[in-house]
């Protein structure tokens, strides 16, 4: 491998035709990087630092295989640090210039190369899906194939970009899964992009992140539904005014499992038909059911969807489900056929809240308690915002 090489470029100025003597030029800069140049084995989790002594850095350029490696200056312009971890078993290649007034320029080059790693973790899921079309309330999920037990280590390596600046935060859902939501719901009709710099990020003892990951999501209309199971009636509205009222029947609350929940809901995914079976009981028992459920929008993981059923005798007048919101067949195709994932819909009405974690209920907590399910220390969470074009 080429050794790295150190240029320093001095210049003498000679004017008219007497002779002069030169005033002693300053001593160079001096460039450090770490790892140092020449590196076979770098550990892959600490990144690269260039440093400038007696100087500051007026130039860093870092590639791996050709592609530039993001990276930033401190405010003293001293220091440059990339701004993500280092891929494994890669190697780099560095120039970094620094300069002093009154003396020569330094020029170092070199390469670094990090080491192979044995055990690998990556994403393993996504939610949404790369180039979906969400609703205002969507949370972004990521699970991994392994769990994690650094946690604050992979957090901090996740990247959300929205065009329009946004405050958000991370939660741990376990040592597989984190989900991220904003402090409120996202701006319509705006691109967001998120990227997992897995790739070297160490998540625990020899286990190491193998790629990086990135997709992006559209945030649609501004559409939230609101359910008083009081009044049997359910309120759609989209970008601010009346898009439907649909008279509704929700849950008979004999029993919990039968009480709809109350609370913050999104819409989670659909189907046309739904199979529905009571949940434990067995065919023969009391209660017990196994339907065919046209127009079917889930809201929960405990069985809740807003769908069609024919009792228009009911809706508007009295609860008699088993805890779904049902609706007139063509208002529930309608529902159905203008919903797009993460919609909001707030019921209100019942002794049953829904928590947080049934389901997509994040929007249950209250900001600071969603805060507190973060990793890292408090910081500013606003995120960048994406150059358009």
């Amino acid at each position: 491998m080429r050794r790295a090489a150190m240029f320093c470029v001095a210049f003498l100025l000679v004017c008219g035709c007497t002779s002069v003597t030169a005033a002693t030029p300053s001593a160079p800069p001096v460039v450090r990087v770490w790892p140092p140049f020449d590196t076979k084995r770098a550990r892959p989790d600490r990144g690269l630092v260039v440093r400038a002594q007696g100087g500051t850095l007026s130039q860093v350029l870092v590639y791996q295989a050709g592609e530039p490696v993001p990276g930033r200056l401190d405010g003293s312009r001293t220091t440059w640090r990339t701004d993500w971890t280092l891929k494994p078993a890669t190697e780099y290649t560095v120039t970094a210039t620094a300069t002093r007034e009154g003396a020569p320029a330094t020029v170092a080059m070199g390469r670094v190369r990090t080491r192979a790693v044995d055990t690998t973790f990556q994403v393993a899921r996504i939610t949404p899906l790369p180039g979906e079309t969400v609703g205002v309330g969507m949370p972004i999920i990521i699970d991994f194939d392994t769990p994690v037990s650094d946690r604050a280590a992979v957090e901090e390596a996740l990247e959300v970009r929205a065009s329009t600046p946004v405050e958000g935060a991370w939660r741990w859902l376990g040592d597989t899964r984190v989900a991220y939501r904003p402090r409120r719901f996202w701006t319509p009709r705006q691109q967001v992009t998120v990227t997992a710099h897995l790739a070297g990020v160490r998540a625990g003892d020899g286990l190491y992140g193998a790629t990086d990951t990135t997709f992006a999501f559209t945030v649609g209309r501004r559409q939230t539904s609101t359910i008083d199971t009081r009044t049997h009636q359910m309120v759609v509205t989209r970008d601010g005014r009346v898009a439907q009222r649909m008279a509704i029947s929700a849950g008979m609350a004999t029993t919990v499992e039968y009480t709809t929940t109350s609370g913050w809901h999104l819409t989670m995914d659909k189907g046309n038909p739904v199979r529905m079976i009571s949940p434990g009981r067995e065919e023969g028992d009391p209660g017990y059911y196994d339907l065919m459920i046209d127009h079917a929008v889930r809201i929960s993981d405990s069985g809740e969807y807003v769908h069609a059923k024919d009792n228009v005798w009911a809706q508007g007048r009295a609860n008699v489900s088993h805890g779904c919101v049902n609706a007139r067949p063509d208002q529930a195709a309608w529902f159905y056929a203008t919903s797009l994932r993460g919609d909001p819909v707030l019921i209100t009405g019942t002794d049953r809240p829904l928590e947080w974690h049934n389901g997509w209920g994040f929007w249950q907590l209250p900001w600071e308690k969603w805060r507190q399910g973060s990793a890292l220390p408090r910081k500013d969470t606003t995120a960048a915002m994406v150059p358009s074009g």
